[in-house]
């Protein structure tokens, strides 16, 4: 019951982020608010689906994809830089949301504009986040509420060693 109650819930809130944000002509724009979803409805609990990380990497990854879009066009390097931008931005503020990593590319390829930042990308997530506190509350039996944590640090240490 509890897992169709959650697919139910992301299934709305990933609708409503898509048909009021109205990309229906570039549905490309959106395509990390598919993972951020899963964060939120599936690992409602996990650190970089709290809003620290959820809006901190989504808005930081697109801003680093429009921006070297705008300063440098679109060849093969500049994805390659705008995505290490990325990573060294979110773990220096510890805002890593692993679907907002996409963020950068999906900007660069669809020539975003800064005006994309608030209008799709902060729209988006906040739809999301909205949708996902409210769904949470609504919940059937024992559950977490979301968010668990509003200022969680994603990861929650600055020791970045993949051999700890």
């Amino acid at each position: 019951m509890r897992l169709l109650w959650i697919s139910i819930g992301a299934s709305i809130a990933l609708g409503l982020a898509l048909f009021l944000t109205r990309v229906n002509e570039s549905p490309l724009m959106l395509a990390s608010l598919g993972g951020s979803t899963i964060f939120l409805f599936g690992l409602t609990s996990a650190p970089a689906a709290q809003p620290r990380a959820l809006f901190g990497g989504h808005l930081i990854s697109a801003f680093v994809g429009i921006a070297c879009y705008q300063l440098f066009s679109d060849a093969l390097w500049v994805y390659l830089l705008a995505e290490v931008v990325t990573l060294v931005l979110l773990l220096l503020t510890q805002t890593v949301h692993p679907p907002a990593g996409a963020n950068p590319l999906i900007m660069i390829h669809a020539h975003g504009g800064f005006s994309h930042l608030l209008l799709v990308v902060l729209a988006g997530v906040t739809i999301l986040a909205i949708s996902a506190a409210i769904w949470s509350r609504l919940t059937p039996g024992k559950g977490l509420c979301y968010p668990v944590k509003w200022n969680e640090p994603s990861p929650s240490s600055k020791d970045w060693s993949v051999w700890a």
